[in-house]
């Protein structure tokens, strides 16, 4: 069974692979966060497992006996007011069958009407949003691994123009609790538009989805409360090279000149582009009540860096605790240079309200 999952999953790699580039295409709100502590451990986390229902829609194999109506709440700030968030619920059925569903949105707020020369018409207001609904479903196949897939219907609009589509997530996790070790590998996001935002001469224009493989492991010390993951993202697409628009131009850059203006490719060393795949990240856990995380995401940083600009992008903090029978957790970690995002998580599980 193993062999035949690794074998679909490389199918659809290659199908899709041709396709696939980091930072192009469309329904990117499905690689933000969707919990506080995976903002804080960088984003991306595909191999800890600590039984918290938050981490199905990172990879829907991390969920577990545990996760059994347990409930998770997350909302976040953005940019320029913008809100983004997610809700979920797990549920077993048998001994082996672990369901939990979700939804993950992005609120763009409201817009005023405005012409070409931006003078406002009238007083009406248009909306925009993009959500998805996940289906999720994993299943131990041993006693250490466990496989998972999420089924993820996509509607956006903005104002008049609207999208649907259709992904899939395919995971499987390792867990060694006797060694305090976990991995993880998940195919995100493979799948493709439905209904693009407008037609064109050759009918529908779609776009691709923002697949993404990421591959991680997790230990924990075995005399020490700290717990280490490493996380590779995008690991289909080495080549994370992206155009800028506001650096001036150096030796190590490619300028090329369009009707759009000056366009320059900055050209990356190995190891440098090596590391953007990377995400570290370190928690200090004393107990199950209680976390304090942190994390660094190198392509974040790179490509937020600013001439002449300090700030702490690439780096993500947060921490979490049990109040009663609730976990609460924060993290906090930029989208944008000199701009945080605040994070907020509550958790529990009905099982605890059981007389």
């Amino acid at each position: 069974m193993i062999r035949k999952f690794f074998l679909f999953s490389t199918i659809l790699t290659i199908s899709i692979y041709a396709f696939s580039q980091a930072g192009n295409g469309v329904y990117q709100f499905l690689e933000l966060p969707a919990s506080s502590r995976i903002a804080a451990l960088g984003s991306y986390n595909v191999s800890l497992r600590d039984n918290d229902i938050n981490f199905g829609f990172e990879n829907p194999s991390l969920l577990t006996s545990e996760t059994n109506n347990s409930i998770g709440l997350n909302m976040s700030t953005y940019l320029a007011d913008i809100k983004f968030g997610s809700a979920i619920f797990g549920k077993t059925l048998g001994d082996k069958n672990y369901f939990a569903v979700g939804i993950q949105y992005v609120d763009y707020g409201l817009f005023k009407y405005a012409n070409e020369t931006n003078d406002q018409v009238g007083d009406n207001y248009f909306t925009a949003k993009d959500m998805a609904l996940h289906i999720m479903y994993a299943r131990p196949i041993s006693k250490m691994i466990t496989v998972g897939a999420t089924l993820k219907p996509i509607y956006s609009a903005y104002e008049v123009y609207t999208s649907f589509g259709i992904a899939l997530d395919a995971g499987i996790s390792y867990n060694d609790s006797a060694h305090n070790f976990s991995a993880g590998l998940v195919f995100k996001n493979m799948g493709t538009q439905l209904k693009g935002y407008y037609s064109d001469e050759g009918g529908q224009h779609i776009e691709p989805l923002p697949f993404n493989i990421q591959f991680g492991i997790t230990k924990k010390l075995a005399y020490a409360p700290l717990r280490f993951s490493l996380t590779l993202q995008n690991m289909q697409n080495w080549d994370l090279t992206y155009q800028s628009t506001n650096q001036p131009s150096s030796t190590s850059t490619i300028t090329k000149t369009t009707m759009a203006g000056t366009i320059s490719t900055r050209k990356i060393e190995f190891l440098d582009m090596a590391f953007r795949h990377v995400v570290l990240a370190a928690e200090f856990v004393p107990s199950k009540n209680f976390y304090i995380t942190v994390a660094y995401n190198d392509r974040r940083e790179q490509e937020l860096t600013m001439n002449g600009f300090k700030s702490a992008a690439g780096f993500s903090f947060g921490g979490g605790i049990k109040l009663y029978k609730f976990h609460v957790g924060f993290g906090t970690t930029q989208f944008q240079a000199g701009t945080a995002s605040y994070q907020f998580s509550i958790t529990t599980s009905l099982n605890e309200f059981r007389l």
